[in-house]
């Protein structure tokens, strides 16, 4: 469930540096700017072919700022757009402003074929050269965009996983076992463990108390379905309770429904209810929470993809696969 409040416009289509406008399947390079369109004609009756895109020629006075370099913005968005080969940009300004150190970078946006409009985009580089401002979103910046959070998660994302205890690719989810969304994404992270093995894939709790009043005590169970049963138990009970979503609706109803789950788990009830009110739980949930947090994350579900923030809520499989497969391999990580 998204939370109340949403990415801007220019902040998604950076992060969309974390979503399907993040990362590829093979390097690209900005294409030089030609100075028309092809002049290539098709053979008699042939269809004729989608236009190259065309970008406007660069002006050297848009360019007064010495950092960052054009070859870290390049590597950056490389690193999130890479996934997607139909996509092209150009660097069109590095200026820089009225806050010494920080400068702004503007950008043109489209397709190989030129069929779409070209977008203009615009962020902030911030003086440490480590993170941009885009729209309301402060994001990670530079060659290695995810290197920091890909650290963070392999040293605190500690909630039930399936696959290899080796965290050469981790795909951490955060989800909430009341938000409808993260139930429909369940199918899809089941084939993503079908698809990388090799994968640690680890849920954290985020639950949204403020609109999904059951999450915490929901999220309270897991943990202690992990705590007593180990990581197989838990994805029993999970795939339980996300399956009897609705009857987390009301309190009785999520009692229950977490019982029922516990049960299908191959767990006794009572313990697990016992364990959900101690203050360790309490703290367990809240430290998943803190993690989330800290990693910038304002919806669920989000998945971390060795760092990248990718939300995956209506996200199709294809192009989640993609974008696995491909930080998988910038990450030099073989299947």
């Amino acid at each position: 469930m998204i939370r109340s409040y949403t990415r801007l416009v220019s902040a998604t289509a950076l992060v969309v540096l974390s979503l399907p406008m993040l990362k590829a399947a093979a390097q690209q390079q900005v294409p030089a700017a030609p100075a028309a369109p092809s002049t290539y004609a098709p053979a008699p009756g042939a269809p004729a072919p989608a236009p190259a895109v065309v970008f406007p020629r660069t002006d050297p006075q848009f360019f007064t700022a010495s950092s960052p370099t054009k070859d870290v913005i390049n590597a950056f968005f490389v690193a999130n757009w890479g996934y997607d080969p139909n996509r092209v940009w150009q660097i069109q300004a590095i200026l820089k402003t009225q806050v010494e150190g920080v400068s702004k970078v503007i950008l043109l946006v489209g397709d190989k074929s030129g069929k779409q409009k070209l977008t203009a985009i615009q962020f902030f580089v911030l003086p440490d050269g480590k993170h941009i401002v885009a729209g309301d979103e402060i994001l990670s910046f530079g060659e290695h965009p995810y290197a920091e959070n890909r650290g963070v998660l392999q040293q605190r994302a500690d909630g039930p996983y399936r696959g290899p205890a080796t965290k050469d690719l981790e795909l951490v989810e955060f989800a909430d076992f009341q938000c409808p969304h993260c139930k429909d994404v369940q199918a899809n992270m089941d084939r993503l463990a079908v698809d990388f093995p090799q994968a640690h894939i680890v849920f954290q709790n985020y639950p949204l108390a403020r609109i999904h009043p059951s999450a915490v005590t929901a999220a309270a169970y897991g943990v202690c379905v992990t705590k007593l049963g180990g990581s197989n138990a838990f994805f029993q009970f999970a795939s339980a309770v996300f399956d009897g979503q609705e009857g987390l609706a009301t309190k009785d109803g999520a009692t229950l429904t977490l019982n029922s789950a516990v049960s299908k788990a191959g767990l006794d009830p009572a313990k697990v209810a016992a364990c959900a009110t101690t203050p360790e739980t309490a703290t367990k949930v809240e430290d998943s929470v803190k993690l989330a947090q800290d990693l910038n994350i304002v919806e669920t579900p989000t998945l971390m993809v060795n760092g990248r923030q990718v939300p995956i809520g209506g996200l199709p499989y294809d192009t989640l696969k993609r974008i696995v497969e491909y930080q998988a391999k910038i990450d030099g990580i073989t299947q």
